[in-house]
């Protein structure tokens, strides 16, 4: 298995990023490949790679984690690399967990395709099982008293207004990591959410 690639972006697509690496593209599928910006500068993309008859593909994250994580969730009955991802994509390891471990049906059927019934089954497979995820990259206690989510409640009603004005999903996962460190009212959220969308 590729443990990780080292190189530079050269392509960001809404579903994918390329890197280019001893003069070699490695397509990557990533949750939110807008957090990878095209530059000059090396980067390390920790990567799984997907193997069934019909397919081989590699799936890249920013941590070993959160790779960690995407593997215990493709164990889940119902769930595939896509489904995996689009948590990863809108949620960070230790949210997901943190959810898991509080039996938070609520905040996992929040993600793209995780209806109850998917939900309930991530919790009954993997409930207990993921400690050892959290600890790779921050130590959370044991009892997960972190907030389920880094978007504050202000921030989470500013994205979904922006879904309700007609704004592609891409489109607002690619002025997110803008907005995540910034600590705002929901009407601000949305003007600075507006102007960013504006100037891509």
């Amino acid at each position: 298995m590729i443990e990780f690639i080292i190189g530079k972006v050269d392509y960001v697509h809404p579903q994918y990023i390329v890197i280019e690496s001893n003069n070699i593209g490695y397509q990557v599928y990533c949750g939110n490949p807008f957090i990878f910006q095209q530059s000059d500068q090396e980067i390390k993309v920790y990567t799984y790679q997907h193997v069934r008859e019909d397919i081989l593909a590699l799936y890249g994250f920013k941590t070993r984690s959160e790779r960690a994580l995407f593997v215990k969730l493709l164990n889940v009955s119902g769930i595939g690399p896509k489904g995996a991802l689009a948590i990863l994509a809108t949620g960070q390891p230790d949210q997901v967990v943190s959810a898991i471990e509080r039996e938070d049906e609520k905040f996992l059927t929040k993600f793209p395709g995780v209806g109850k019934k998917t939900a309930r089954q991530i919790i009954l497979d993997l409930k207990g099982k993921l400690q050892e995820l959290v600890s790779f990259d921050q130590s959370l206690p044991l009892e997960f008293e972190a907030p389920l989510s880094s978007y504050s409640k202000e921030l989470e009603e500013a994205l979904e207004a922006l879904k309700a004005l007609g704004y592609a999903e891409r489109e607002i996962k690619k002025i997110e990591p803008k907005l995540m460190n910034e600590e705002m009212t929901t009407d601000q959220f949305i003007k600075k959410a507006l102007q960013l969308l504006l100037n891509q």
